[in-house]
């Protein structure tokens, strides 16, 4: 296998024109004392870095992932361009209702004791049955919650009012106010009966739904927000609304299980009218707020551990992840084929190597330049000309590249001018091993030198040669114990000892909280979700039957001229883009935090997932030109909220439509992707019947082309897919896609024993991939038997009595049914049967 681009074979040869002259110094070539070629040299090699990274070639310096986009852009996403008139609506309500403290003044003008004192006047106007007076005080609750842009000057005022009004709000009560006003406009029988009568449903049937859910969002999105200044009653306040949205108080549920409600109900037909997007972001903030993101699952990771007494962490997953690097993205085949035409057409006639090389105060060896040379991972296409030619049956004509940055791994070079040229050395994740895996090694060991087994047994090493125990030794340096493991032997130990095993203490954390509402209608939910997120990739093609998840952005007047048709596609699109951002992001969340809070949960809501096929449609959702989906330009900063609501709005053309923004990637469709990866290497992880499904599926050309974004941690998700199934894709795949394989070997962690490039598994038996995932089927269904079943434990404990006099001596009441048809059930099942008792007797 090849390791860092280079063959095992690899020979350094000389060459003897490079830098027009001998070595990279220039005509004249300093001696050994010199150290003019060295500043040349780096020279060169920061040029040919230029070269080989063009501007918007990574996105790794602009794009770093993480829980969510920036405040602004969160916000802004929330409103579509076509609810723009709806703004100066929102200002008009609230300047009417200052307007009843007895004179024209500015909100800013008021005091604070002024300013609750409206807030409260608002609240009470939310109890009136009058609908439109209702929406018109909600719409005044919205203007306040927008940062009153009226009467600021700049954005950052805007933001500045955003915060403090928000927390104001949520002082004076009004959340729970709008969970109420939520509830109630759900259950709306008129609005649902009227919209199911509309052949085409446009933003005006959810006006009042839009409203309340732009305020939640508001002051989620604003109150998940932390910084260093602020005031100590607002951090209070903060972690008070936080640990409300976890808690069961609503309806003794967590307010995501009513959102989640609402997303089925849209999904069955039951209420065409939904906002969805804003449904869907208001459903991920919450359980991102309430449960946390992903530090504060690695946080929760290291405190738990410690309480199993397990080993720490070998490394900080977030920080190596954001530390790692972009590979070369992968050229297509017609390039190769060029690229290999051009080199051969300007080849020069190759000149017979030298081993030693004249300079102007002595010799210098031409090894150490060729090893440089060899090794340069920014070398230019024409010092290259030689090692290209010479790899042309490398089957790289399929789009295979160099994936791998040979410098991370490459020990330092010496010079010819006697510097170390340091790389960066070292693979980026720590190895591990399982504790099945030490137990497959041994017991292999055993049966081969010795003859018999042990089952279970990882510590007798009694017998084996000397260099069985320095391995044994060495796979228990680098053993991992998961909590997942901890947890899955627990259950086993309360299922073979129910009455002597104590009961297990659950501790009611958000994730348990969440998962105990939505465990009665969890498929329903799951089926949901990948419905609409289905409706929204960019592969789906339009059906007459499936669900419209544009009810929310259409106007009631469609576009009449060029302009606005174009507005609006760029508008419809950035919609759909949104959804599969919010749905991904909150499908990954549970997943983490449901494998955290104990595996049985992850493994029910991942079957669930896999059963409604997931991955499949991830697939698809892959299946595309995935460059152009990063890239896409589907946003209109002058439309970007706040942006404009401070500014004038200038003139649009069709021409500054088409053109976009600036960014050289779209940040919510690149967090989509990564989402994604993350959730299909969750599903299959440990799976073999589901990786055998990416096979099945054809996966692998379809994660190899995605290999051409290159962004580092959607190069590492990618690279762990394509590692699970290597085996399983036969031996002509990996010699064709050698380079893919070195990319693997560089970029993901290691496990020691785990012939993963070889189809050598003794796991990979396809006959017990059906009775994996029953017996999977089977514990789960007994851990929510025995956790969330009200009295299932005492019953199915419970004393039996085994006295005949006892149960026979019971009064059974018995149905009309049987008193009638008694005698003839009599005859048939016992008098018409002959009985022999003396063979019964005999027996």
């Amino acid at each position: 296998m090849e390791v860092g681009g280079v063959g095992n074979g690899m020979a350094f040869m000389a060459v003897p024109d490079l830098g027009h002259g001998v070595i990279p110094g220039g005509a004249e070539s300093p001696g050994k004392g010199s150290s003019r070629g060295v500043p040349k040299l780096r020279e060169i090699l920061r040029n040919s870095r230029k070269d080989s990274e063009t501007p918007g070639d990574s996105t790794d310096g602009e794009f770093e992932y993480g829980d969510s986009d920036c405040y602004t852009q969160e916000l802004s996403e929330l409103y579509s361009y076509t609810e723009a008139p709806e703004f100066a609506l929102n200002r008009m309500c609230l300047e009417e209702e200052i307007k009843t403290f007895g004179k024209e003044v500015r909100w800013l003008q008021l005091d604070q004791n002024s300013q609750m004192l409206c807030i409260l006047k608002l609240l009470n106007g939310l109890e009136v049955t009058n609908r439109d007076c209702r929406l018109r005080v909600t719409r005044a609750i919205l203007y306040l919650s927008q940062g009153v842009f009226g009467e600021c000057d700049t954005e950052s005022d805007v933001m500045k009012l955003v915060r403090q009004n928000v927390f104001m709000l949520l002082k004076a009560g009004t959340f729970s106010a709008l969970v109420d006003l939520l509830s109630m406009e759900i259950d709306n029988s008129q609005a649902l009966s009227s919209a199911l009568r509309k052949p085409a449903i446009s933003l005006a049937d959810s006006t009042e739904l839009r409203v309340l859910l732009n305020i939640m969002n508001m002051i989620v999105e604003t109150m998940r927000q932390e910084c260093e200044d602020d005031p100590k009653d607002w951090t209070l306040m903060r972690e008070a609304f936080r640990k409300e949205l976890g808690s069961p108080v609503y309806n003794n549920e967590p307010f995501a299980v009513l959102l989640f409600t609402m997303v089925t109900k849209f999904c069955s037909g039951h209420a065409p009218h939904f906002p969805m997007k804003k449904v869907l972001l208001l459903l991920w903030k919450v359980v991102l707020f309430s449960a946390g993101g992903f530090e504060d699952l690695q946080e929760a990771k290291v405190c738990q551990r410690q309480e199993l007494g397990l080993l720490p962490m070998p490394e900080d997953s977030i920080r190596v992840t954001r530390g790692l690097r972009a590979s070369s993205p992968p050229a297509s085949a017609a390039d190769l084929i060029d690229q290999q035409q051009q080199r051969r057409a300007r080849r020069p006639k190759r000149a017979p190597p030298i081993e030693y090389i004249s300079c102007s105060q002595g010799l210098a060896k031409q090894d150490s330049l060729d090893a440089f040379n060899e090794t340069d991972p920014y070398k230019s296409d024409d010092i290259h000309d030689d090692e290209d030619y010479g790899d042309e049956n490398d089957s790289g004509i399929d789009g295979e590249v160099d994936l791998l940055e040979r410098d991370e791994i490459m020990p330092p070079v010496s010079s010819a001018m006697g510097e170390k040229l340091v790389f960066p050395k070292g693979l980026p994740w720590a190895p591990k091993v399982r504790e099945k895996d030490i137990e497959n090694f041994l017991e292999m060991s055993r049966s081969k030198f010795i003859g018999y087994q042990l089952g279970g047994d990882t510590d007798t090493i009694v017998g084996l040669p000397r260099p069985i125990h320095e391995s044994v030794k060495i796979l228990k340096q680098h053993k991992y114990v998961s909590v997942s493991e901890v947890q899955i032997k627990d259950e086993e130990e309360l299922l073979k000892m129910p009455l002597s095993k104590n009961e297990e203490q659950v501790e009611q954390t958000p994730a348990e909280a969440l998962y105990q509402g939505m465990l009665p209608n969890l498929p329903q939910y799951m089926i949901a979700l990948l419905k609409i997120l289905l409706a929204a990739a960019p592969t789906s093609k339009a059906k007459t039957d499936s669900i419209n998840i544009l009810a929310d952005v259409l106007p009631e007047e469609m576009p009449i001229t060029v302009l606005q048709s174009m507005k609006l596609g760029v508008d419809v699109n950035r919609h759909k883009e949104i959804i599969v951002k919010a749905i991904s992001a909150l499908l990954l969340l549970l997943l983490k935090h449901f494998k955290l809070n104990h595996i049985y949960q992850f493994e029910y809501i991942s079957q669930h997932l896999v059963f409604a096929n997931c991955i499949p449609l991830i697939l698809k959702f892959f299946n595309q030109n995935i460059m152009s989906y990063i890239a896409a330009k589907n946003s209109i900063a002058d439309l970007d909220f706040p942006h404009f609501v401070v500014h004038d709005l200038p003139d649009l053309t069709a021409e500054s439509l088409e053109a976009g923004d600036d960014n050289q990637f779209c940040w919510r469709n690149l967090f989509s992707c990564i989402n994604l990866l993350r959730i299909l290497n969750k599903l299959t992880k440990w799976k073999h019947s589901r990786t055998m499904m990416l096979v099945v599926f054809k996966s692998a050309p379809i994660l190899k082309r995605a290999l051409k974004v290159k962004q580092a941690v959607m190069q590492l998700y990618i690279l762990k897919l394509l590692k699970v199934q290597t085996k399983y894709l036969g031996r002509q795949w990996r010699k064709s896609n050698m380079k893919t394989m070195s990319a693997i070997y560089q970029k993901v962690r290691h496990r020691l024993n785990d012939d993963w490039a070889y189809g050598n598994d003794i796991d990979a038996r396809p006959w017990d991939f059906q009775a994996e995932e029953c017996a999977l089927r089977a514990g789960v269904e007994r851990f929510n038997r025995r956790r969330y079943e009200s009295g299932s434990r005492a019953l199915e404990f419970s004393a039996v009595d085994t006295c005949a006099q006892s149960v026979l001596g019971r009064t059974s009441d018995l149905p009309e049914e049987f008193n009638v048809t008694y005698e003839r059930w009599l005859e048939r099942e016992v008098f018409s049967d002959p009985i022999c008792w003396e063979e019964l007797l005999q027996q």
